[in-house]
């Protein structure tokens, strides 16, 4: 049943329509192609053509002895094929990243993430299918992983690294050549069913994670227990559910930010089926993790938030940090940048939001404006914690963030450094240092004017002091989403 519901779900945003398609795909990539002389930092998505990177970083500074392993980056990397190009970020097919770290060497390898789309669409010479934001259809859809990019995320769990998508399966990856595996079901009923990019993982090693079922109104929720089996798999039945980015979890709880999109059932593509209607509210939504059921759906002003940070639980309060924006003028944005425009957007902001169980209102405050991607320490992922880390920008009027933040959430304050308005800065995440005593925080970033990737070291306690040491590449790799570190 839940399968039926899904692939439904599907036909009604337009995702299975077997429509023709349209050569307005070469008038993207004519436009992005005559205005990077004025935009040149969109050269940053001009995409990859190799099947694997791979270079030696030249260190700088002194790089800390204890920060060992692998930073895993995920992110879309193949924009054009064929003389065509997508017509959103977020439809380019993935390449997963490995910057190995050992012995004072830092080595840098990338690889297109082996997808059954990725390699079927290699070998006809042209896209074949619809992606999030451009209207492909020249084979039939089987499945929502016959349109899986797994181009968001890379997240290791249990032994095992997997490449994350939004609205299907989990791939699994060989850690050390990053070759794919193939799709992971938990469940033989379960297979090609949405499992979301940004699951969290909780110090006792379980995963939690969800899925939305496009058009079907149904948010699926996963528990992945620590030794990788399943532990629990749900339905919540809600009204009016869009897309669905990220979510927090606490001791008790999964809350979620349901952005006012009315979904239109004949759109050409998943974007286009997002109508905003800013007259309807933002909803949290507070889900026992126990059991998975609903709790509360408590209303804010409209809104959108891609990104939360953490949050915790005190009783009948639930507290947790979200990256928010006054409309969805970003992601139409992001479509924006493909041709090469420029950027037009709310400002995002990182607010605190307080949410009253008993009487089910919502408050929020101002943490930062400017920001996106927010992390805290693994350690406290679920709990109480102070200290947020986010990426910044100073000019909301150009593509990409160009530094790195952290605000104590007890004091206010804020401390941050700025890589310049040469550089587009990926996230940065929190990791501990040798005893406990702070943290590290680890980032990419671009550096445009070089057209070199590199990556970062800072004192969490201190960043605007600036970097502890960095790794040159010889080359700029493609931007990423989203990544996490396995330590060896």
């Amino acid at each position: 049943m839940l399968r039926r519901d899904f692939l439904h779900g599907l036909a009604a945003s337009g995702a299975l329509l077997a429509l023709p398609a349209r050569a307005a795909v070469d008038e993207t990539r004519a436009r992005y192609l005559a205005n990077l002389s004025v935009q040149p930092r969109l050269a940053a998505l001009r995409g990859c053509t190799a099947e694997r990177l791979s270079g030696v970083a030249t260190i700088t500074g002194r790089w800390p002895a204890e920060l060992s392993g692998t930073f895993y980056r995920n992110g879309p990397a193949r924009f054009e094929l064929g003389g065509e190009r997508y017509h959103h970020w977020f439809d380019g097919d993935g390449m997963v990243h490995a910057w190995r770290i050992e012995a004072g060497r830092i080595g840098h390898a990338a690889r297109f993430v082996g997808t059954p789309k990725y390699v079927e669409e290699s070998a006809a010479g042209q896209f074949l299918y619809p992606a999030f934001g451009t209207d492909i259809a020249r084979r039939p859809v089987r499945n929502n992983d016959t349109l899986n990019t797994a181009n968001t995320n890379v997240v290791p769990h249990a032994g095992r690294l997997y490449a994350l998508w939004e609205g299907g399966s989990a791939t699994e990856l060989d850690a050390a050549s990053l070759a794919s595996r193939g799709p992971c079901a938990w469940r033989t009923d379960l297979a090609a069913m949405p499992f979301s990019a940004h699951p969290r993982i909780t110090p006792d090693g379980v995963l939690w994670n969800f899925g939305v079922v496009p058009g079907a109104n149904k948010l699926l929720l996963w528990r992945i227990d620590a030794d990788g089996t399943l532990g629990r798999f749900g339905m919540v039945k809600v009204a009016h559910l869009p897309m669905v980015h990220d979510f927090v979890v606490t001791a008790r709880y999964l809350v979620f930010l349901v952005p006012p999109f009315d979904m239109e059932s004949d759109a050409r593509t998943y974007l286009d089926a997002h109508v905003w209607n800013s007259k309807r509210p933002l909803r949290a939504l507070v889900i026992n993790r126990a059991d998975f059921s609903l709790q509360r759906v408590i209303e804010m002003p409209a809104g959108v938030a891609f990104h939360l940070g953490n949050g915790w639980d005190d009783g009948d309060t639930v507290r947790f940090d979200a990256c928010l924006t006054a409309d969805d003028s970003g992601l139409r944005a992001l479509a924006g940048v493909m041709r090469g425009e420029n950027w037009h957007e709310a400002v995002t902001d990182s607010m605190l939001i307080t949410l009253n169980l008993r009487n089910g209102t919502a408050r929020s405050e101002t943490l930062l404006r400017g920001t996106e991607f927010p992390r805290v320490a693994a350690a406290e992922v679920g709990a109480r914690y102070r200290q947020l880390f986010m990426t910044t920008t100073v000019n909301t009027d150009q593509f990409g963030m160009t530094g790195v933040a952290s605000v104590d959430l007890d004091s206010g304050r804020v401390d941050r450094f700025e890589y310049g308005p040469d550089w587009i800065v990926e996230e940065h995440i929190p990791l501990p240092k040798a005893g406990g005593a702070g943290q590290w925080l680890l980032g990419v970033a671009c550096d445009m004017r070089q057209q070199q990737s590199v990556l970062t070291v800072l004192d969490g306690a201190q960043l605007s002091q600036g970097p502890v040491a960095q790794a040159h590449l010889p080359y700029a790799a493609p931007l990423c989403f989203h990544g996490n570190f396995l330590a060896v």
